[in-house]
């Protein structure tokens, strides 16, 4: 009699746990059916947001990250500045003033030498110690490093020059022949460094400008933008499309 009812007790209880995990069940797919029709992140909808150039990185990333971005970035104030105001020292030192750089570099040295020898020599009469020179040699892997980016820099431009010399996109061989034509057009204004210095000027004004009103920037290029293709999609109906084309003929090996 006593096992009778321990079996039905347990029958019982089995039943009750069933009853349970089903109730929990439908409630954890309940919850993950809300979850799914919650709205997407706020993450998800800002990469969906139109940037300028097909941005998908921080503008900190775009420039490098690490020191130089700081720099152009402002992150530190003295160290931008400082940065700014040398290069400005330096074209004024050779636009304005017409210094030559072999010059300033013969001064100084003289300059550095003269001073030295003279401390030299004269720290036995004045009882201090003589100063201590440096062993400066430079290190081989920094050159080697910048040596590999700028020829990979370098093959990627010659990369791009041949696959728009090879008439494969017209809009992007109209776009860098302009550009080209703009950049002479800048060239015939001023030398090449001062034109340098501008360059070096709007690398530390323009991008902590575009960060700072990221939104408004983005929003603007988007429907400029959309009015370029516009139009030149006009240009292309009117004029590109009436341009007489050869035939193109497949010179593949079966």
């Amino acid at each position: 009699m006593a096992e009778h009812v321990e079996e039905s007790g347990s029958k019982s209880e089995s039943f009750i746990e069933k009853i349970a995990e089903k109730i929990h069940g439908d409630g954890s797919s309940s919850s993950s059916d809300s979850d799914n029709e919650k709205p997407s992140s706020p993450s998800a909808l800002k990469s969906a947001v139109y940037r300028l150039f097909g941005r998908q990185k921080p503008v900190h990333k775009v420039l490098g990250g690490g020191k130089p971005a700081d720099v152009f970035l402002w992150r530190n104030k003295k160290i931008s500045a400082g940065v700014l105001g040398g290069a400005t020292a330096v074209w004024i030192l050779f636009e304005l003033l017409e210094y030559h750089l072999l010059t300033l570099a013969c001064h100084i040295l003289i300059l550095t030498l003269a001073i030295l020898f003279l401390w030299s020599n004269a720290s036995t009469f004045i009882n201090k110690s003589p100063p201590r020179i440096p062993d400066v040699r430079l290190p081989e892997e920094p050159f080697l490093q910048v040596a590999q980016e700028l020829r990979f820099e370098i093959n990627l431009g010659l990369s791009v020059l041949r696959d728009i010399a090879s008439g494969r996109d017209l809009k992007k061989f109209l776009a860098v022949i302009a550009g080209l034509w703009v950049l002479s057009i800048v060239g015939s204004w001023c030398n090449f460094l001062t034109l340098f210095y501008i360059a070096f000027v709007l690398l530390h004004t323009v991008p902590v400008l575009y960060e700072k009103y990221e939104d408004q920037v983005d929003s603007f290029a988007e429907k400029a933008m959309c009015e370029i293709k516009k139009q030149y999609a006009v240009f292309d109906e009117k004029v590109l499309s009436k341009i007489p084309r050869g035939p193109l003929k497949d010179k593949k090996k079966a």
